[in-house]
Formats: C-alpha cells, sequence, structure tokens
C-alpha cells in the first residue's frame, strides 16, 4: 500500500488515497499518462475512483460534492 498524493483538477488542493500499488506500477503510471497507455491495464485490480483520481487528483469524496453523484453511477 502506498499514499499517493495528486493534485485535483477541480480545486486545484493535493488530495491523498492509500492505494494498493508499488512505486514501480506509480511510475509507469506517470509515464503511461503522457504515452496513452491505458491506466487500466496498468493496475487493473484498482476500482475506477482509485484510478480517476491517479489521473485527475479527484477523490471519490470530491466527486460526491462537486456534482452530488457518485462516479460509478455517472460512468455507467
Amino acid at each position: 500500500m502506498m499514499n499517493v498524493g495528486r493534485v485535483s483538477v477541480l480545486s486545484n488542493d493535493v488530495n491523498h488515497l492509500e492505494l494498493d500499488i508499488t512505486p514501480n506500477q506509480l511510475e509507469e503510471i506517470n509515464g503511461a499518462l503522457s504515452r496513452g497507455r491505458l491506466i487500466q491495464d496498468i493496475v487493473p485490480h484498482l476500482s475506477r475512483d482509485e484510478r480517476e483520481f491517479l489521473i485527475t487528483g479527484i477523490t471519490p469524496q470530491e466527486w460526491m460534492e462537486k456534482f452530488g453523484i457518485d462516479e460509478e453511477e455517472y460512468i455507467d
């Protein structure tokens, strides 16, 4: 487990989540996003919310506060 920090594209706040990833996976994700690789191919075991956080820095709580719906509901 790693405590990962990301800047939210909604609030510019630094948010943190405890995620089940390795330092190598985090490094691969950081590079993959700029090369167009799919995050779900790197960390398929993470939830949509967790992957969204890694891409945008938006936590599930921040999503609910901003949009009033669960991201999972919105995507499905």
